[in-house]
């Protein structure tokens, strides 16, 4: 633990709290992160650190230390959701309708901000290269696949990211090695009847009926052909169907998403969902089209990084500070950076009903506890510093 670092982030403290405050009051959604781009610019050309503009948001930067070595790369998310903010009373409160940062990628972006100048005050004393990471469009699972694709994750040799996380109490982190997210796959199926009158009822195929069996007999994909000790999650978000109410639908189409932490459960729920449509479609006489994407792959934190970051959050802010939260069947697209190279993901507690911060993430009362961003800013420098100075070459 260096003592610069956790000097130099509470003495930045106020400012990484207004750069959160602004992010949150003019919050932007994946792929319009343009003026959040500039300002994290802004920002890096003050301290003095190269950086890359990426296409079309997004950014990466580079502090080198006193000798060439291993790189480390840091990443923060910047996007915003389309969710109506709901905190009527903060002074920061959004000023863009139907946009909002509900899932705390403003504190993400102002906590690896204020990393970043902690590090430049101790770029002396270590030999490598931080990169930081500042991704859009994390929300519609795009943004880390775009960063690599254009070099992000090039010569990394390893990757370290946070999520502040209202499910845990503020002055708690958690680092468990293993599954900490889902995948997310999504699934559109379009069920094809034949549409009629609605009082004749034997001359069409209902394609409502026939979605409503799908829907609800597909949960036994879960309950039982999944083995219970590996988890997975099946749900339709969405059922569309019908045009009028004396009129039988034609057609029905249903939106889901399945999450799961093993390739193997993804597999095998996607070919169990392709049955269960077809054969419940032809039960009935009708047809199923089935479009099963899949998104994120699972974050599994490498073992020896999680074991690294462990000790790193105990020796920075003691043992006490430390957590195992249980694995999330939320995505996130972290998970694309650990194919490139070995990491972790930590996420850092904000949650303290004295503030009213317990809210759920993209929900429109969502709000980050701030004294957990000197946690979060302290945890990246830290992390980063000490995996280069253990590893110089």
């Amino acid at each position: 633990m260096n003592e610069k670092i956790k000097a130099e982030v509470k003495r930045n403290e106020g400012k990484m709290i207004a750069f959160r405050r602004d992010l949150h009051t003019h919050p932007e959604l994946s792929w319009q992160e343009i003026r959040t781009t500039n300002h994290v610019v802004t920002e890096l050309e003050r301290m003095g650190i190269p950086y890359r503009r990426m296409e079309p948001t997004g950014v990466v930067a580079e502090l080198v230390g006193n000798k060439p070595g291993k790189v480390v790369a840091l990443r923060a998310d910047m996007d915003a959701l389309p969710v109506e903010e709901l905190n009527e009373t903060l002074d920061y409160k959004s000023q863009n309708d139907g946009k909002m940062h509900a899932c705390g990628h403003d504190a993400h972006t102002a906590m690896l901000l204020c990393a970043a100048e902690a590090l430049v005050a101790v770029r002396d004393d270590f030999a490598g290269t931080v990169r930081f990471i500042f991704q859009p469009a994390e929300e519609i699972t795009e943004g880390a696949e775009a960063m690599i694709e254009q070099g992000a994750m090039e010569g990394v040799d390893n990757v370290f990211g946070i999520h502040i996380w209202s499910q845990m109490a503020t002055n708690t982190i958690s680092c468990n090695a293993g599954p900490v997210f889902a995948s997310a796959d999504v699934v559109e199926i379009k069920f094809t009847g034949r549409g009629g009158h609605g009082a004749m009822p034997d001359a069409c195929i209902d394609a409502t009926v026939v979605a409503a069996a799908f829907v609800m007999g597909a949960q036994a994909i879960v309950s039982r052909e999944t083995d219970p000790l590996e988890p997975a999650v099946f749900t339709i978000g969405r059922m569309e169907s019908g045009t009028r109410y004396n009129v039988i639908a034609e057609h029905a189409i249903l939106e889901g998403t399945v999450r799961s932490f093993h390739p193997w459960v993804r597999e095998k729920m996607e070919r169990a969902i392709r049955r269960y449509a077809q054969q419940v479609a032809a039960t009935y006489g009708a047809t199923a089209e089935v479009h099963y994407r899949y998104g994120t792959h699972a974050v599994i934190n490498e073992v020896d990084s999680a074991l690294f970051a462990q000790r790193v959050i105990v020796d920075s802010f003691g043992e006490s500070m430390l957590y195992s939260d249980r694995p999330t069947t939320a995505g996130e697209d972290f998970s694309y950076y650990l194919q490139e190279a070995p990491g972790c993901f930590a996420l850092v507690g904000s949650g303290n009903p004295d503030k009213d911060t317990e809210w759920a993430h993209h929900h429109g009362h969502f709000n980050v506890d701030e004294d957990a961003l000197v946690y979060g800013a302290e945890l990246y420098a830290q992390y980063a510093y000490t995996y280069l100075t253990e590893n110089p070459e």
